[in-house]
């Protein structure tokens, strides 16, 4: 889904807009969307790049990424198995692998591959987003909590965290609230739920376990605003 709006210096926008991982995520001059699927391609409009997590069928969907790209000319960013499912249908100079550890730049928006702790998958990575203002973004994908999320979180100061809640194997309200717990963000926002009393349950359990950080429950299709902490 698209944002139509741009944000100010210091801000980025996001929209939510499946019910697992599907986020659209606009910098002052860049839109990126991470793991599009349950979407249509003309919904996404002015797209400069696509994330794509892993390989399951709620993060890939190697034909509507086709789609997306024919009709903005993006550039793919993916996993390694993913970009394998996906060099037969988006051009090689368009298609970027990534593995965890490593960082590319779309112009001035920094996206660093981090490590995902989602035995299910083959090759998943989790996304930090640097915009151009230094709003610092952690997409976690399906992963469940991992110590080395510590020293994500000292070495980055995370603005904002996606915490995975549901769906995903051994992920609930608690195990996100450890990631929260973990990565210590200005602002933590739960997704990958069709569950409302999962969003609910793990606004509970921020307010009493990390009341300093602040929950954002979001609807889906809505735009959210974030700005860097200060």
């Amino acid at each position: 889904m698209s944002v139509e709006k741009t944000p100010a210096k210091n801000e980025v926008l996001f929209v939510w807009f499946n019910n697992y991982t599907g986020v659209t995520l606009k910098t002052p001059t860049k839109t990126l969307v991470i793991d599009p699927v349950d979407v249509k391609p003309r919904d996404l409009k002015n797209v400069d790049a696509i994330l794509i997590s892993h390989e399951h069928y709620d993060h890939l969907d190697q034909s509507l990424v086709s789609e997306i790209h024919k009709l903005t000319q993006c550039m793919v960013v993916a996993d390694p198995t993913s970009s394998k499912r996906l060099q037969n249908v988006i051009p090689s100079e368009k298609l970027h692998e990534v593995q965890q550890g490593s960082e590319m730049k779309i112009d001035g928006v920094s996206v660093k591959a981090e490590k995902c702790n989602h035995p299910a998958a083959a090759t998943p990575v989790s996304f930090i987003i640097t915009s151009e203002d230094d709003v610092k973004v952690f997409h976690t994908t399906d992963s469940l909590p991992f110590p080395e999320m510590a020293t994500i979180s000292e070495r980055e100061k995370l603005d904002v965290t996606f915490c995975t809640v549901g769906i995903a194997a051994g992920a609930s309200p608690e195990t996100g609230l450890d990631i929260a717990r973990l990565t210590k963000p200005k602002v933590a926002v739960p997704y990958h739920t069709g569950s409302t009393a999962d969003l609910k349950k793990f606004a509970e359990l921020l307010k009493k376990e990390l009341p300093k950080v602040t929950c954002l429950i979001p609807e889906l299709g809505t735009i959210y605003q974030i700005s860097k902490r200060t």
